[in-house]
């Protein structure tokens, strides 16, 4: 859900309820990348002072705030997964508004834009392609995160969750394009979508490679049992789709309505990310609807499978009838039964037997039943 409303009274600071314990998602024996170690002064990661499109070297970041202030520029912090008491002083500091900040120590959240006061607040998810060597029914194909997002007059903070997605290279990149970071703090906010937009069209393009080896697969000559594989590839696209769809409402918010933090100069640059993603949303959807159609072809063929096995199965079935019925007449001993008496009864009954089978394996084949 997009908000773009003002809040004119302040509102009552609740306490934030208290964390429950983190469970790890991800089955055991999964690899996983290693999280960037924590520096003594908690959950930031970095921190840079930005005044006309340059940064400021050698900053405190306890200073941070106060210097962008002083000399006009803007602060941006990026954290990782900070917990409620270590952002606390900054939601302070800054004077983040604590309905935000629940959002972003908790996460688990929509992609969304929210405003409040005199500042912005918007999430977005992440998503990272898992190599394998082949897919299979428990494979994981698309891991997903969140990156949050404060935007103020004179800051920009990025909370992020989960263990890809660091923005470490989008800061270095930043750093060297001074004309969009005059722009001031929407600078980084358009940064940081369009990165995140940027992988998720990476994502799609592995996926729809794995959707090209599955169609390869159910169409082959081969008989292979599909199912269980599109059904969980179907699965791990239905997380990428979570994660595109509902952004298109936040980018359309920001490239076409009149918001404070976003100068008109950068409305062009979010117009731009929202026409990515809208084509990602298409491809993914695309991608969905594709394997629908593969799922529903390969379960069309395992039953064409399973009905030429029944026919096989029926067809022989007839054929040992025959003679077994033969046998099971003159097994009777009647007294009186055709050629019983006579010398080349027996061998007569046999080769009565050998070419009716022959016969009816002859109609069988014919009809396709074998």
């Amino acid at each position: 859900m997009v908000s773009t409303e003002s809040s004119t009274t302040p509102r009552r600071r609740l306490p934030l309820p208290r964390p429950a314990p983190r469970r790890d998602p991800r089955p055991a024996g999964r690899p996983t990348e290693v999280a960037p170690s924590r520096p003594e002064g908690g959950a930031v990661l970095g921190c840079g002072v930005y005044v006309d499109g340059q940064r400021v070297p050698d900053v405190d970041p306890a200073d941070a705030l106060r210097v962008a202030q002083e000399r006009g520029g803007f602060v941006w912090l990026g954290l990782h997964e900070p917990t409620e008491e270590e952002f606390a002083p900054l939601a302070e500091e800054y004077g983040l508004h604590p309905l935000a900040v629940e959002d972003a120590v908790y996460a688990h959240q929509r992609p969304k834009v929210d405003r409040y006061d005199d500042g912005l607040f918007m999430v977005l998810k992440t998503a990272r392609y898992l190599e394998h060597e082949q897919l299979t029914a428990t494979s994981e194909v698309v891991d997903t995160g969140e990156v949050m997002v404060f935007l103020g007059p004179h800051h920009v903070i990025t909370v992020r969750h989960g263990q890809h997605g660091g923005l470490a290279d989008l800061r270095q990149r930043l750093d060297d394009q001074p004309d969009l970071l005059c722009h001031g703090p929407s600078a980084v906010l358009y940064a940081v979508a369009d990165h995140v937009v940027d992988n998720f069209v990476e994502v799609a393009a592995s996926v729809e490679e794995d959707v090209d080896e599955l169609e390869a697969s159910v169409f082959s000559p081969q008989r292979t049992d599909d199912i269980p594989r599109l059904y969980q590839l179907k699965r791990e696209l239905m997380q990428l789709r979570r994660a595109v769809t509902p952004l298109d409402l936040p980018l359309h918010a920001l490239a076409e309505r009149q918001v404070e933090m976003v100068p008109e100069a950068m409305r062009s640059y979010f117009r731009d990310v929202q026409d990515h993603t809208l084509r990602v949303r298409d491809q993914v959807a695309s991608l969905d609807e594709l394997l629908s159609s593969i799922l529903q072809a390969s379960l069309a063929r395992t039953s064409l499978a399973d009905n030429e096995d029944m026919r096989k199965i029926s067809a022989w079935a007839g054929i040992i009838a025959l003679p077994t019925a033969i046998a099971g007449i003159y097994g009777m001993n009647f007294e009186y039964m055709p050629e019983l008496d006579w010398r080349f009864g027996y061998p007569l009954v046999l080769l009565v037997m050998a070419l009716s089978c022959l016969l009816l394996w002859r109609a069988f084949k014919r009809t396709g039943w074998l």
